[in-house]
Parts: C-alpha cells; sequence; structure tokens
C-alpha cells in the first residue's frame, strides 16, 4: 500500500549522508509527501572531502537546502573520549583509538 503524506506534512528535516539511500529518499519525501525537504549534515571532524560536493548533490536531489553543523567537539567530547575511557574495542581486536597497520 502506498504511503499517503500529502497535506499532512509541510517541511521534514532528513539526516544527510549524500550517499545513495539518503539521495533517493529526499527525492521519494518530495514525491510522496509533497514536503519542502531540508537535508542536515554533522561534521563531526570527517574531514572536507566528505563534506565536498555534498550540499550541490543535497539540491541534485530535490532538498531545498543543506545545513551542515560543525559538532566535532561534542562529537569528540560526549561519544570519542567515554569510548577512550572505557577501553572500547573494535572488532575484538583494536583499542577504538588506534588504527590498525596492514603490511602489504
Amino acid at each position: 500500500m502506498p504511503v499517503r503524506l500529502h497535506g499532512k506534512l509541510k517541511k521534514v528535516v532528513l539526516a544527510y549522508s549524500g550517499g545513495l539511500d539518503t539521495s533517493v529518499i529526499v527525492t521519494w519525501l518530495k514525491e510522496n509527501s509533497g514536503c519542502e525537504v531540508v537535508c542536515f549534515t554533522a561534521d563531526v571532524g570527517q574531514g572536507i572531502e566528505e563534506l565536498d560536493g555534498l550540499e550541490q548533490k543535497a539540491k541534485a536531489s530535490g532538498a531545498s537546502q543543506l545545513v551542515v553543523k560543525d559538532l566535532t567537539e561534542e562529537f569528540a567530547k560526549d561519544y570519542i573520549f567515554p569510548c577512550l575511557r572505557a577501553g572500547a574495542i573494535y572488532k575484538r581486536k583494536y583499542l577504538v583509538g588506534t588504527v590498525p597497520v596492514l603490511k602489504i
């Protein structure tokens, strides 16, 4: 059964990564709800290359705008540091604060 949202929503904010899933859902939301789609991306230190071209991609998908908020300090303070203090381990092998070195 198709989802019918027309007339119920005027604007929706979408957590947007720029990947296939979030780019496709922008179009789906517009077509199925008729509402304005605003994309939101959190800058958590992923680097400028990850954010470069994201606004154009969001708008090309049908979003009215892309809002990027710098949340690096909050991310480090509220998530990274507690993981390090807890001794969190990735894949039962690496401490979260380390990067495995691959020998080729």
